[in-house]
């Protein structure tokens, strides 16, 4: 599958792959989409209600790995654990990893390439704040291990992979999120959005970041 590494208007870069008309993330900005959707409107939202010692995270698509990379950089910052869960079927070689440049863009002294280098299938302390497990499957059949209080739902858009948009994967997402945790991601389709609510999600649509109108969050509410 072949891939490029093009520049996004925020400076920031993203992966393209030509033959399927797709990106990693915005054109307009990947930076600026990630803080956006998934820390800030995701992340964020789970801190605030969640109490818990440890913020269990699952990214579906670790990609570039700068949803990663923002998080752990967040888990420094407020001095509080994370267990990220991310999966992925198709890991970009060092090569393409050492071409992003989010370390000079954020001066974090080659983390990207630390979480890229990481052992697959293991868990890997990257700090004492933040610990990794990155696994190469589809999530089709992936078997979850744990339940997250936070899901960034970051795979290709529902025309090019509809597969991982359905009910059937929202419930099992809704299944593996703890109570008042929460699920992020771009799409704001219609029938993303009801794929969610039969699932059993509260579904809400926010502002999105600079080129995308709106963005999802769906919260697993259940009253004691």
């Amino acid at each position: 599958m072949y891939r490029e590494i093009q520049t996004t208007l925020d400076g920031s870069c993203t992966v393209v792959i030509p033959d399927l008309h797709v990106t990693y993330h915005s054109t307009n900005g990947a930076l600026q989409e990630s803080l956006h959707i998934y820390i800030e409107s995701g992340l964020n939202c789970a801190l605030s209600a969640i109490d818990n010692e440890t913020i269990y995270v699952f990214e579906m698509g670790f990609g570039t790995g700068l949803n990663a990379l923002l998080t752990l950089l967040k888990a420094n910052h407020i001095r509080r654990k994370i267990y990220y869960y991310t999966v992925e079927r198709y890991p970009l070689t060092m090569e393409e990893a050492n071409n992003l440049y989010f370390d000079s863009l954020l001066n974090t002294d080659n983390l990207t390439l630390q979480l890229h280098q990481a052992e697959w299938e293991k868990e890997v302390q990257i700090n004492e704040y933040f610990t990794l497990y990155k696994t190469c499957q589809s999530l089709l059949t992936l078997q979850l291990p744990i339940k997250f209080d936070v899901i960034y739902f970051d795979a290709f858009a529902p025309t090019v992979q509809p597969d991982l948009w359905s009910e059937a994967v929202f419930a099992q997402m809704y299944a593996h999120l703890n109570n008042k945790g929460v699920l992020v991601t771009y799409s704001s389709k219609g029938d993303v959005r009801r794929a969610m609510k039969a699932a059993g999600f509260i579904v809400e649509k926010l502002g999105g970041p600079k080129g995308k109108a709106e963005i999802v969050r769906a919260r697993k509410i259940i009253n004691d």
